[in-house]
């Protein structure tokens, strides 16, 4: 039987809910952008009009106001996003419990079980999207197709506020004259890998030697061949299914730059508090740590190395994050942003065994009092326990929005 997956994608998200909460901004043009004055301030999101002046997710805003004089900036509100991300899966669970987030803004639906109930796909998403602007005030773009990769790929097609179908029988006709950075997962440098093996449509990609790709892109080019040949067929989780984390990182862009390693160090303990909390939450440990760096010429660069013994705290965090930088970076320019990342990971071992190496202790009583101060802070609050060393800095981190206090959970 031929599944009916959906990929809904709400327009312009940011924007739009920017435009629903103040109805003065509505015919404007109208970008979601950080703070210039703390030195992240890059377009987030733009609405239609903004963009068909050429306005562009990533640019800085002074970039944007120079192709559209007349842009509208209004600074994020992840409270309001979530709401709206929250109220609208409610809308999609009223179809099927296989819906699968992609993202704040983004959702697979299987609705292959529900169309005896509520009709065949088309119908479905053309229902969903008039129950999303009539209860929520927003817009969505469905697509509609037999697996995941082209029911994105049908919404990315047509927008806004629009049904797209890619069926079986015709998705050779629709999907392989298109450009090959149109796939899922084919990013700049792997279109570049393509085009090296004269790769330039998905029809290309799909035609192309399988071993040839294989050996030019390794594990990733197996899957783009499949994904191109229409032979990608994996799952909607349901709801309530959790992810685990491939990685947990944390990054921010400074105010200041930083000048010297005791700088970097204290950004790096107040960032590894939030990546270690989260590993608890998680109930994994890291097996290996990346840092990140971005320099005032906005060179960016990245370590990782392997470590001696799993980690779950904070401080192990911070510490090995900064050896690692020492070894890898002489400091030849200041440091505009920093980021650590736990990788590798695996399912928390606590060991109870008692131990005669001081490290061993040291290790075991760090994880207990960080674990203490987990509870304090979840019961009142991030400012309830606050580090020494990091009181004059605890005001700046806890300002940071989510934008510059980046999150990585997954990495596909």
């Amino acid at each position: 039987m031929v599944r009916e997956i959906l990929h809904c994608d709400l327009n312009n998200f940011y924007a739009t809910v920017a435009c629903r909460d103040d109805p003065s901004l509505r015919g404007k043009a109208v970008a979601v952008g950080g703070s210039k004055e703390e030195r992240h301030g890059i377009i987030l999101a733009k609405n239609e009009i903004a963009k068909q002046f050429g306005v562009s997710t990533g640019e800085a805003i002074w970039q944007a106001q120079q192709k559209c004089p007349s842009l509208i900036v209004v600074p994020p509100d992840f409270k309001r996003y979530t709401y709206f991300s929250q109220q609208v899966r409610r809308i999609y669970e009223r179809y099927t419990d296989l819906v699968e987030p992609f993202g704040i803004d983004e959702c697979w639906l299987d609705v292959t079980g529900s169309r005896r109930l509520f009709g065949d796909g088309v119908t479905i998403a053309d229902r969903i999207r008039q129950e999303i602007t009539a209860e929520q005030g927003l817009t969505a773009s469905v697509g509609v197709s037999f697996n995941k990769i082209f029911a994105k790929l049908g919404s990315d097609l047509k927008k806004p506020n629009a049904t797209n179908v890619i069926p079986y029988d015709r998705f050779r006709e629709i999907v392989w004259p298109l450009e090959v950075n149109r796939l899922l997962g084919v990013g700049p440098a792997t279109e570049r890998k393509l085009h090296s093996l004269a790769i330039f449509t998905v029809g290309d990609l799909a035609n192309a030697d399988f071993e040839a790709v294989r050996l030019r892109l390794g594990k990733n080019g197996e899957l783009l061949h499949r994904f191109a040949n229409g032979e990608e067929n994996s799952a909607v989780l349901k709801t309530d299914f959790k992810y685990r984390p491939q990685s947990i990182g944390r990054s921010v862009t400074c105010p200041k730059d930083l000048l010297n390693f005791d700088e970097v160090y204290r950004v790096f303990l107040r960032l590894s508090e939030e990546v270690a909390r989260e590993l608890r939450r998680e109930d994994m440990e890291a097996h290996s740590i990346a840092v990140h760096i971005r320099d005032n010429r906005l060179q960016v660069r990245e370590f990782m190395t392997g470590v001696d013994f799993p980690v779950q705290s904070a401080k192990v965090l911070a510490d090995e994050g900064i050896k690692l930088l020492k070894r890898s970076y002489g400091f030849e320019y200041p440091l505009r942003s920093v980021g650590i990342r736990a990788i590798n990971l695996r399912d928390y071992s606590p060991e109870f065994q008692l131990s005669f190496f001081d490290d061993r202790m040291r290790l075991i009583k760090q994880d207990m009092l960080e674990r203490s101060m987990d509870k304090v802070r979840d019961r009142y609050g991030d400012g309830a326990v606050v580090r020494a060393s990091l009181l004059n800095d605890f005001k700046a981190f806890r300002d940071q929005s989510p934008s510059t206090l980046g999150r990585t959970r997954l990495s596909l």
